[in-house]
């Protein structure tokens, strides 16, 4: 597979000497930055730092005069430094979205193709791009606000930082309306065994999972929303892990589950300011999953300074209910992202986790804090 990243690059190339004077390319850098420090309970108090870095290269193929409704995106990224939640927190939501540890790996290598209503996707891809996550979920650092810690736990799921082969098909039903459905890969190869993410292999063994989400968008510009509602199925596979030199396979059985995310604006001023509400839930079985429902609310409040209309103010809820020995975990988030400029920001983070289930022993609950920052390019 590292030969078709080679053959990218070589079309990337080619196709902007071709069309050069009509911009087919964009080309987009950015950097995040976390500075940890566990202040109370969990594993051990302390600190650690760890970032992502991330560089995509996008083609539109009918600015490069081939044909129309073409798209070519490419997404390479490294992870690095420390694992707050592994060793310092213990907890199980995860409450840094960018930890993954030391890696340098392909994240996304997709092409999409539109015609009218419908558009298709093809090739390596995050599912939380385009299912499951809403604008204000987007401003938490904890992992459940993105993806729904039922579904980024039970199953092996295409989202950050393993991601998967898989096609998508969308329909826009009317301006406000669409549908989607995904099939990818059931059992992605492991970093272990895929260091670069650029071993793909497909296998009638390890299944497929799927998704299926219907979207509708409220136009209003005083109150705009956005509403989902999805359901996902991973039918009976086989899961293979190496260890020791010795591949173990477990029959796994099927799995499945519903979702619902609501991202709703109250009030709304010209001026910018804006104060939203949104609320999540998931439900998956009990008698299959130890994560087998997810809750999680918020309020975010845009431009709270007259002065600073792109700052954002937000507390949240996450709630992952547990059938096991420790219980339910709950992670309450205070944040905010301060705009410093068109392409630097700032956002201070404070999350108190509440009955900490990430690990087998019961530990104290954990206070946070957190220093996020973001420079893109």
């Amino acid at each position: 597979m590292k030969q078709i990243f080679v053959i990218v690059i070589g079309l990337a190339v080619v196709f902007q000497v071709h069309a050069q004077e009509k911009k087919p390319f964009s080309f987009e850098a950015y950097y995040i930055g976390d500075a940890v420090y566990n202040l109370n309970g969990g594993i051990k108090t302390g600190s650690t730092y760890l970032g992502m870095a991330n560089f995509m290269i996008g083609l539109d193929i009918e600015k490069a005069d081939f044909w129309k409704g073409g798209e070519l995106f490419l997404n390479a990224a490294n992870t690095h430094g420390g694992e707050p939640s592994a060793t310092l927190i213990g907890d199980y939501q995860v409450a840094s979205n960018i930890e993954a540890g030391d890696l340098t790996y392909l994240q996304e290598l997709w092409f999409r193709q539109s015609i009218g209503k419908v558009s298709v996707i093809f090739g390596l891809q995050d599912l939380a791009v385009e299912f499951l996550s809403t604008e204000s979920t987007g401003l938490y650092l904890n992992s459940s606000f993105g993806v729904h810690s039922t579904i980024a736990t039970n199953l092996l799921v295409p989202i950050f930082p393993l991601t998967a082969l898989g096609a998508q098909l969308h329909y826009n039903i009317n301006d406000n309306l669409s549908f989607k459905v995904a099939a990818f890969d059931g059992v992605p190869e492991d970093f272990s065994t895929n260091t670069y993410n650029l071993d793909w292999k497909l296998s009638k063994n390890e299944g497929y999972i799927s998704f299926y989400e219907l979207t509708f968008n409220n136009p209003s510009t005083s109150v705009p929303g956005n509403y989902k509602l999805g359901a996902y199925y991973h039918n009976s596979h086989t899961a293979s892990q190496d260890q020791d030199d010795i591949t173990i396979s477990e029959k796994q059985p099927e799995n499945y589950g519903l979702y619902l995310v609501i991202d709703q604006s109250i009030l709304k001023n010209q001026s910018g300011q804006e104060l939203s509400f949104f609320t999540q839930a998931s439900l998956s079985p009990k008698n299959i999953n130890d994560n087998w429902y997810y809750i999680g609310a918020g309020l975010n409040y845009k431009g709270i300074f007259s002065k600073r209309t792109d700052d954002i103010l937000g507390i949240a809820c996450a709630h992952s209910g547990i059938n096991n020995e420790i219980g339910s975990e709950t992670a309450l988030e205070l944040t905010y992202k301060a705009q410093l400029g068109e392409n630097f920001f700032i956002q201070p983070n404070f999350q108190y986790i509440i009955n900490l289930a990430g690990t087998d022993a019961k530990l104290e609950n954990s206070m946070v804090g957190f220093m996020r920052f973001g420079i893109n390019f």
